[in-house]
């Protein structure tokens, strides 16, 4: 056993791996830009750092593994830039689609994918249709994503069943609120992790992230390993998650479960 599964399995021994990892993968520009190719390079680097996170995600038992592909606000990056994303897309769907029934891992997204070109859409449904019965992990690809348009998209369907009659509007609380996110049905993340150094969420699950724990790596995606993401799990294993108590009650409920 070398260092690296020595950590990962001390890691899992622990008994506290985050249920559901979210990360904003940041960088693969300036990645690029500091190697002095184009940001495509960049793009296509990161591509498989995503592969190698996927694979050590599953080993540690992480279920669910949120990454932001491709945001609402990207549509406004230069049209060539944005076409050749999509052409990577469709591209790694093709390539790893395999891969993925082989690893048990199911495929799904959250976002507004009838914004994507068609081909690359039809390759997406494609995709989760041919892994959904897959249990090992949840890969969830936010495209065309953004937690603004998520939570307007939610508030409009309520306002339509309130109008239907078919929600009370007295009734409406958080559970129910949920019910109309994009992310229904999936916990809301344990740890999101943002490379490449920046301190904002960049409108990223903007509801789901209420008590998430953060963990900001200077280091850009396309350099992001699986040493990296120990990294980030270890911090998340030494925090303790309060969710609004005092440290007295969350010992005393770990006290009482023994």
């Amino acid at each position: 056993m070398n260092s690296e599964e020595k950590r990962r399995e001390a890691l899992k021994a622990s008994g506290c791996i985050p249920r559901h990892i979210a990360i904003i993968m940041d960088g693969n520009g300036r990645w690029a830009k500091s190697k002095g190719l184009p940001r495509i390079a960049g793009h296509q680097e990161g591509v498989k750092t995503v592969r190698q996170i996927v694979e050590v995600c599953a080993e540690l038992g992480v279920e669910y593994l949120t990454l932001y592909t491709f945001s609402t606000e990207n549509w406004n990056r230069p049209k060539e830039e944005v076409s050749t994303l999509m052409k990577l897309l469709l591209r790694t769907l093709r390539r790893e689609i395999d891969d993925l029934n082989k690893n048990n891992i199911k495929l799904s997204t959250i976002g507004d994918i009838s914004q994507l070109p068609d081909k690359v859409r039809d390759e997406f449904l494609d995709a989760f249709n041919r892994t959904k019965h897959n249990s090992r992990l949840q890969l969830i690809l936010a495209l065309s994503y953004s937690g603004r348009w998520e939570i307007t998209e939610a508030v409009k369907k309520i306002a339509a069943d309130v109008v239907s009659g078919k929600v009370d509007s007295d009734k409406i609380d958080n559970k129910i609120f949920e019910n109309y996110l994009t992310t229904a049905n999936i916990p809301d993340p344990d740890l999101l992790i943002r490379t490449g150094g920046e301190y904002r969420v960049s409108n990223f699950l903007l509801w789901q992230i209420a008590y998430t724990e953060f963990f900001i790596s200077d280091v850009y995606w396309p350099e992001f390993k699986s040493k990296h993401l120990y990294d980030a799990i270890d911090s998340f294993q030494k925090r303790e998650r309060r969710f609004g108590k005092v440290s007295e009650q969350i010992k005393k409920k770990k006290k009482d479960l023994f």
